[in-house]
């Protein structure tokens, strides 16, 4: 069944449009590594909670916005494989990452059920 591995990170509302074209030349590489697909999706309608919530969980600060991204796999040999390869593949480190990688949440989720 599909592997995902999925992303919660905040993002300078000003760098919106520079988040986006590094997801955009980051996709051929996952994709050579055998990533399905990747979906980047900008928070629209992220409400705050008291408990919890995706800005608290971000420690989300004025100007940002959540960012909740996904790559789906084949597998999880397949992601594992990638994160592997990419510590030393020269095209990952010319990546530009707009984006604090400090309160970047990240984990890989086995799929139990699609439809």
């Amino acid at each position: 069944m599909t592997y995902v591995t999925g992303f919660l990170t905040p993002v300078k509302i000003e760098d919106r449009e520079r988040y986006i074209a590094s997801a955009r030349k980051a996709w051929p590489l996952f994709q050579k590594y055998g990533a399905l697909s990747q979906v980047e999706t900008w928070g629209d309608n992220v409400p705050d909670g008291k408990l919890t919530s995706f800005p608290l969980a971000v420690k989300l600060e004025p100007g940002e916005a959540v960012v909740f991204s996904w790559l789906t796999w084949p597998d999880r040999a397949s992601a594992d494989a990638c994160w592997e390869k990419m510590e030393s593949d020269p095209d990952f480190e010319g990546l530009d990452m707009p984006f604090d990688g400090k309160r970047m949440m990240w984990g890989g989720f086995e799929a139990v059920f699609e439809s």
